[in-house]
């Protein structure tokens, strides 16, 4: 099977469902953007980290594949049975968050990013997701996505914070954080 098809020459691609859209059309900017993330999740996990986090870290790009098949199919004409998300996928990422806060410094101000490499590269990753759970919010306004999937962004955006500030730790880097000039 050949990679290239031809078809999107002209700028337009099929959803699953094969309705035709422009490559600019915002679902697509949307699971494109969710796609950038999961590269930059398997950046993270090419790094000298902790195998736990490997282990987590590849469970979230099953799941980002999951968002991105989610937001590939036309929800109006897709009869192709599509992988889910699960509130229990939330909750991982919540779980897994209060277990990194308990060793965790109490935030007291905001933190810059940066730290070393790795830390680096979550912070970049946490910006990239924050994008995809904005392009996702727009969409959902006119088209139908499921809600979890906002959420479970919401959430992963929030565990790459913590796991920078906790990779920060790992590696005794100083936290960097933002003293404002007043």
């Amino acid at each position: 099977m050949k990679i290239y098809t031809k078809t999107g020459d002209k700028g337009q691609t099929s959803l699953i469902g094969g309705t035709r859209v422009p490559k600019y059309h915002l679902r697509i900017e949307a699971y494109g953007t969710v796609d950038e993330l999961n590269s930059y999740i398997g950046l993270i996990m090419c790094q000298d980290i902790d195998l736990q986090y490997k282990e987590l870290l590849k469970e979230i790009q099953d799941r980002l594949f999951t968002v991105g098949a989610s937001l590939a199919a036309d929800p109006e004409k897709s009869k192709m049975k599509i992988p889910d998300l699960h509130d229990g996928d939330i909750i991982l990422l919540e779980n897994e968050m209060d277990l990194m806060n308990e060793v965790l410094p109490t935030l007291k101000h905001f933190v810059l990013p940066g730290g070393n490499t790795v830390v680096s590269y979550c912070h970049i990753a946490r910006c990239v997701c924050r994008r995809a759970e904005r392009l996702i919010v727009e969409l959902a306004e006119n088209s139908f996505v499921d809600e979890r999937v906002s959420i479970y962004l919401n959430r992963l955006s929030d565990y790459l914070f913590v796991l920078a500030r906790k990779l920060n730790m790992d590696f005794s880097a100083e936290e960097n954080i933002w003293i404002p000039r007043v």
